[in-house]
């Protein structure tokens, strides 16, 4: 039964990705069935309405993808952080992570923008991914000098309210207006994603997921302790770095395609192990990154049709669903302590 555990979740998860895939892409303002979608993506309709293409290929299909990638980028974050600070309540939200990447972004547009300079991806994504590496190295800084992890996460959101307060500050007395757009993207969301940012999410996040995938045994020993790690062979040190550097790149690249987004980092990996029954790496990180998947998918649907026509921000949604499970989870532990 064991055995056939691990199987069975990866196949629930990909039977609810698909399943959400399909009513991502037929729900919305202009309902859509599954059949006149089919069409539209195969080009096989006799009459296909204009505007239903222009929904599904430019609007419906890259939110759905970035929505995947993205989500499955924190959850893999999430992991990793957890990993490193050995403590499940680590992520890139609460440590202020995605804050510090947020602030950087919204400081390079305001920059920029108020020049004239468009501003590319690849820009954006080393704009959060330098905020992302300020907010951590302060962390790491904080984590020397205070061993309780629980203050370390209190400093953590610290800094993330600062962050958040300065991003705040600036976006209100912005004085162009497509500076002023960035509240919007402040507050997160997969919405306006085009097919180039889609290309570019895809590779940064691919290569980083790679990179943890190559991590996945020293990663399995360094949960068993920094001298059993050292026994086996693993260069901790550098495994240290490799992680805070693979957990900041995907923590930049969401924050700069659709902003903060909150408890993605934290509740999935969590609800994964609990799925999976196993502290295994090597199974956990292709978890996470379905489960991420499944997860943002889930909320941005929500999003998008509660309140239609207009939409909430996907952190609202992330925090109603993962906020429980934070909470679900620490009352679980102290149980097990007690």
């Amino acid at each position: 039964m064991k055995r056939l555990r691990v199987p069975l979740a990866f196949g629930l998860l990909v039977v609810l990705l698909i399943f959400l895939v399909v009513l991502n892409t037929c729900v919305g303002t202009v309902a859509l069935r599954p059949n006149e979608v089919w069409q539209i993506i195969t080009w096989t309709g006799a009459d296909i309405d204009p505007t239903a293409i222009q929904i599904i290929w430019f609007i419906r299909l890259p939110r759905l993808m970035s929505a995947a990638v993205l989500g499955g980028a924190l959850a893999v974050s999430g992991l990793l952080l957890q990993t490193f600070f050995a403590n499940p309540i680590a992520g890139p939200f609460v440590l202020g992570i995605s804050s510090g990447a947020k602030l950087a972004v919204a400081l390079t547009m305001i920059f920029l923008l108020g020049k004239g300079v468009v501003i590319g991806s690849w820009a954006m994504i080393a704009a959060a991914f330098l905020g992302a590496m300020l907010s951590m190295g302060f962390i790491l800084l904080l984590s020397g000098r205070v061993r309780n992890m629980s203050l370390l996460v209190v400093g953590g959101v610290m800094v993330g309210y600062i962050c958040s307060s300065v991003t705040d500050i600036l976006v209100t007395f912005a004085d162009d207006s497509n500076i002023v757009n960035l509240h919007n993207w402040a507050l997160g969301s997969f919405s306006g994603a085009s097919w180039g940012d889609v290309r570019v999410m895809q590779v940064v996040v691919k290569a980083a997921f790679l990179g943890a995938l190559l991590l996945s045994k020293p990663m399995s020993a360094y949960q068993l302790g920094e001298g059993y790690a050292q026994n086996m062979g693993v260069n901790v040190k550098r495994l240290r770095v490799e992680l805070i550097l693979l957990s900041s790149l995907l923590s930049a690249c969401v924050t700069a395609f659709a902003g903060p987004i909150s408890f993605v980092g934290i509740a999935v990996p969590h609800l994964m192990k609990s799925l999976f029954k196993t502290s295994k790496t090597l199974v956990l990180l292709p978890a996470c990154y379905l489960g991420g998947a499944v997860f943002c998918l889930f909320c941005d649907l929500l999003a998008r049709i509660l309140f239609a026509p207009t939409e909430l921000s996907i952190s609202s949604v992330t925090a109603v669903f993962g906020a429980p499970v934070v909470l679900w989870m620490m009352v679980r532990r102290k149980g097990a302590r007690a």
